[in-house]
This record gives structure tokens, sequence and C-alpha cells, in this order.
């Protein structure tokens, strides 16, 4: 079933949740809603499922408008961030329990609660409560139950968030293989963008009540279409640049800039992502992942102030020459430890790729 949300607004008394959102979901399609608390993701995918109700706007599935109808008169399967499980139910009738309001046959519940315990690797535990379950499991169990009624829509809010870091990486691949067999219209609420992209067929970045922008998890990182999809991607350095001519400068480095080719000088911003920086010794051994991306002509003289190392990368933080901000650039841990950087050592910075944007006044870093 595909998706047509138009021009639909939102408010809650003076706080504007939504703002004229327009974004189409077609069939199959497995989506992610990212963005900061308070963008306006979840009022969006509470108002597809019927939970909400829009000021303005209309929801369509399939080219019917839906916008009137109440959650239950929508094929709509719904999982929460907490399971939302009850307590005092088995396994099995929890994932029964639509069926049951439905008046399905009990022979055909029976079959349906079987072969989605199956379905959610849940076989032998239809037995139990939801307090003997692990997390993960229990978030199964949600999964199963939204799917026993057999919805032509899965929207899941923030469905991960509750569990540890590991069984959240475990459930998200064994949800996306979940999605690629049963082939539904997906729709799920992240601020993590590291399981939007690893889940999501596109990701739609939200701020403010409004999509800033959709584009395939490649597309989104690699082409950010504004300063704060660049920013809110996360791991970036920011400075002040100019542009004029056709060209930005940062440090003096000249960065070519076709986008304005105007004689009159702007400020501008320039980000660059630490793993898209080669560092080296002033007249030493270069460090970096390889990459084919042309980037300006030029380095930047920089002093190391400190090393830090998180699991397979270390970042070195330094400062460039005249600056009062820190850059930092990310290596792999190995090339980190076989370059053995001290603080206070000279090194020269260049950046592979860098991006630039002129200033959005309604953006503050």
């Amino acid at each position: 079933m595909s998706i047509h949300i138009r021009g639909i607004s939102k408010s809650f008394g003076s706080f504007r949740a939504l703002d004229d959102v327009s974004l189409e979901i077609p069939h199959g399609t497995l989506l992610a809603l990212l963005g900061p608390s308070g963008s306006g993701k979840t009022t969006l995918l509470r108002i597809i499922a019927g939970l909400e109700w829009p000021d303005s706007g209309r929801i369509e599935e399939d080219g019917t408008d839906v916008t009137d109808r109440h959650a239950r008169q929508r094929e709509v399967g719904f999982v929460f961030q907490h399971y939302a499980l009850f307590r005092h139910m088995t396994v099995f009738e929890n994932i029964a329990f639509g069926l049951r309001v439905r008046k399905a046959p009990k022979q055909e519940v029976e079959a349906k609660v079987n072969e989605l315990l199956h379905l959610v690797r849940l076989d032998g535990l239809g037995g139990r409560k939801p307090a003997q379950l692990s997390g993960g499991q229990r978030q199964r169990v949600a999964l199963a139950r939204a799917l026993a009624i057999r919805p032509k829509i899965l929207l899941l809010d923030e469905p991960f968030g509750a569990l540890d870091a590991k069984v959240r990486v475990e459930l998200r691949q064994w949800l996306r293989r979940l999605h690629d067999e049963i082939g539904m219209t997906s729709v799920f609420v992240t601020h993590d963008q590291e399981e939007a992209f690893e889940l999501a067929d596109e990701v739609v970045v939200m701020n403010h009540g409004q999509i800033e922008q959709r584009g395939t998890p490649d597309e989104v990182f690699e082409h950010p279409a504004t300063p704060f999809v660049m920013d809110f991607l996360g791991n970036v350095n920011v400075f002040h640049g100019r542009v004029e001519k056709g060209r930005a400068f940062w440090h003096g480095i000249p960065i070519e800039y076709p986008d304005y080719p105007h004689d009159q000088a702007r400020p501008a911003r320039v980000y660059l992502r630490p793993h898209e920086l080669d560092i080296a010794r002033s007249n030493g051994h270069a460090g970096g992942s390889s990459g084919t991306d042309s980037g300006p002509n030029g380095s930047l003289s920089a002093s190391v102030l400190r090393i830090s190392r998180n699991g397979a990368i270390a970042r070195i933080s330094c400062r460039p020459d005249g600056a009062d901000s820190e850059l930092h650039v990310d290596l792999p841990a190995e090339s980190a430890r076989e370059l053995a950087f001290q603080p206070g050592e000279r090194v020269t910075i260049t950046p592979r790729k860098v991006r630039v944007f002129l200033p959005d006044p309604e953006y503050v870093i």
C-alpha cells in the first residue's frame, strides 16, 4: 500500500509540530523519519496511524482519503518503543489479541499466532509472560502482535530505543531481513542516524515540523541539502569562511564553489567531516583513509592537542594556526598507532572533501 501525505499541519497549543508536510511513500518502501526530539517525526507517524488528527491536509492510502478514519479503521500495524504488551497475558495471547477482537475463528487464531512465532524466531515461547523474556524478545512479540492483523502498513516508533546497543544492532539486521521477506510498506521513527542508514531504503530528515531532505542513505550522507542536515548527521568540523567569484576560502585554502559566481564577498560556513581529512607530520608520512574525491588545493598547518581512541577509530584533535577552534581528524586506530602523533607536534591537514553552505538565517549552530 502506498501512502500520500498532502499538506499536513498540526499544532499543540502554540507549538507548531508539523508545518505543511507533504510526502509520498511508495508501496514496499522501508522509510525512516530521522530527526531530533521535537522535529515532528512521531506526530507525523501517529497521524499516518490515525492516532492523531491533523489541523489541515490529508492522508491517502492507495489513493483513498483516510484522514478522518480512526486507527481501528485503517489497515495499519503500530509498534511502540516500550512494547506496550499486556503483562498479565502470555506471549501467545498478546499476539492473538487483535485477532480475537476481530472475532477470528479459534483455529485461524492458533494457526496465525504459531506462524508469527516462527516468523519472529520465538518458537516454543508462546506460553511465557512478557516479564520472562528479554527486551529484544519482547520487542519481537510487539512486532508479531502488530503483524497479526495482516496490516498493509507497518509503523514503528523508536522501536529499538529501549534496548542496549548490541541487541539494537541484532534487531536492526533482523527487521531488515523480515521486511524483505514480507514486503509491506514500513515507516519507522528514529533519532539515530546509524539505525536509519542501516535499515531504510529512504531517509526523510525532519526539523521544526518540516522536511529538510529526502533521499537514499547514500544521497543524504554524501550530499546533505542544508546546514542542518550536515550538522545533524554528526561528526563534523564547522568553520567560518567566505565565498566570492565562484570560490570559497577557508584559512586561505581556495575551494571551488560555482553556486556563488558574484564579485561581492559573502560569509559562508565550511563543513569538514573528520574521516575525510588527511593528516601528516609537517614533513612526514600522511595518515587518512583512501579516497578518490578531489579536495581543495592546499593544506592547513596545525598543532596536535590530544589523541583519543574509541574502539577502531582514533580522533586527533588539532588547533589550526591562527584559529580559536579545534579541528578533529579521525583515523583507523592502527594507522594512528603507526603515526604515533604527540601533543604539541606540528602537522599539516589536507581536506579531501569540503562542503560549503551560505548562512541560513534560521539555522544557528
